[in-house]
């Protein structure tokens, strides 16, 4: 199984990256992790006809704007998008004249499905929470090819982050802030708290994405975060555009 990083960063892109976007090549399914910018990246890696599973975790721009590069796309298969109860209404919103094109206009067929917090078996074994942010937000927690990997952006310390990452294989933290920073009223982690997360629900691997791109404006900002990590949980890596990692 690969997990592919074609977004990392927060908020906008830069010459460090694109916004949020992760494609899963697993046996059965693609699974896509947000649809930031990176998104447009897709069609380079999705080469078979397998299920395409589109993973959103909330409404920000930096996290759909991506949806936008739809109509580039020619898949055979259908695009199974999945998001919080309330998304098909605000991904209707947008996807439409004089905005964009319609889903219904797409050259290939794509269905939006609506979820609450829970355990899932289909079409994937998967589990999701909300988590702790400025707007409604999912984590997940997914079961493929006999592992267990998290995803978890846009979020500050929750117990439902810890539920999610709790023995996992791979936990995709965010990681928005700088060593030492946090904001109650904006919440997301840094990269001392992202690793005491995966420390403390012995965690496998961990990944540290979604740097906001106006307080990490190089590559070296991103690496020195992941020394930071690495104090607390040595397996940390700092992800960056293009990373290709085997599980």
């Amino acid at each position: 199984m690969k997990v592919i990083f074609l977004g990392t960063n927060g908020w906008f892109s830069t010459l460090t990256g694109n916004t949020s976007c992760i494609l899963i090549d697993s046996r059965e399914f693609y699974i896509i992790l947000d649809a930031g910018d990176g998104l447009y990246k897709i069609d380079n890696y999705i080469k078979d006809d397998k299920p395409i599973l589109l993973f959103l975790s909330h409404l920000h721009l930096d996290h759909i704007v991506g949806i936008h590069i739809f109509n580039k796309f020619q898949f055979k298969e259908k695009m199974q998008i999945y998001g919080y109860t309330g998304i098909k209404k605000n991904i209707d919103t947008i996807l439409r004249h004089p905005f964009t094109v319609p889903l219904s206009e797409l050259p290939f067929n794509a269905e939006i499905h609506e979820i609450e917090e829970g355990e899932y078996k289909q079409p994937v074994n998967f589990n999701c929470k909300l988590l702790v942010h400025s707007d409604l937000c999912l984590g997940y927690r997914f079961e493929l090819d006999d592992k267990k990997i998290a995803y978890c952006t846009d979020t500050g310390m929750c117990d439902n982050i810890l539920e999610l990452a709790n023995d996992v294989d791979l936990l995709i933290s965010e990681c928005s802030y700088k060593s030492g920073q946090f904001e109650d009223s904006w919440p997301h982690l840094n990269p001392e708290s992202a690793a005491n997360i995966a420390k403390q629900c012995n965690v496998k691997q961990l990944i540290i994405t979604h740097f906001d791109a106006s307080l990490y404006k190089t590559m070296e900002e991103r690496k020195q975060s992941e020394t930071a990590a690495k104090i607390f949980f040595n397996n940390t890596i700092a992800a960056y555009d293009g990373l290709n990692f085997e599980l």
